[in-house]
């Protein structure tokens, strides 16, 4: 099993980044969805926004290696991919990226504008830059717009992929599943 990325494919390392924090951008794009309606007397009024912001501060944590993990290995070949296909699947592939961290950093300045910190699973805290009363509202507009830019671009992005595996017949969706072959 291959761990970094050659040519022929995506390794360990990459693939487990892509398909863990894909399912944890869903889920967290759920759970923000379920605990905008909580009221005060609801038993998870206090336990989702902290478990959103620990998984949140996590999946930051995630972008900036994955960030690192990419500019470090080779690109895939996508050879097999019309002009106009690869230079959409770069501009979102690349796009993800600002997105993301976009919205990761306006969770954090929700979370933070009223001078706490952020205690990610009582395993660490991450400061507040200071009190910022009227920020939250400002930064929640803009987390929400963007949870659903990224859920859409996720949406396309996943859609291409289908098409490539269902239609075109190509290995693009098996290379990101189960990697390049080791021969």
């Amino acid at each position: 099993m291959l761990v970094g990325d050659t040519p022929a494919g995506y390794g360990l390392v990459s693939r487990l980044f892509h398909w863990l924090m894909a399912l944890a951008i869903v889920a967290m794009f759920g759970l923000g969805l379920w605990m905008v309606d909580l009221d005060y007397y609801s038993p998870y009024y206090h336990s989702a926004p902290d478990l959103h912001k620990s998984v949140g501060i996590l999946l930051l944590i995630a972008l900036a290696l994955r960030f690192g993990w990419r500019l470090a290995n080779v690109r895939p070949d996508d050879t097999d991919l019309s002009t106009f296909e690869r230079t959409a699947a770069r501009i979102t592939h690349w796009g993800f990226y600002p997105l993301l961290l976009a919205l990761m950093v306006s969770g954090y300045l929700i979370s933070t504008a009223d001078g706490r910190p952020i205690e990610v699973f009582g395993w660490f805290s991450v400061p507040s830059p200071g009190e910022n009363k009227g920020l939250e509202d400002v930064a929640g507009t803009v987390h929400t717009i963007l949870a659903y830019l990224v859920i859409l671009l996720a949406t396309v992005h996943a859609g291409a992929a289908l098409k490539h595996h269902i239609v075109d017949r190509k290995r693009t969706l098996t290379r990101m599943w189960s990697g390049p072959s080791e021969t």
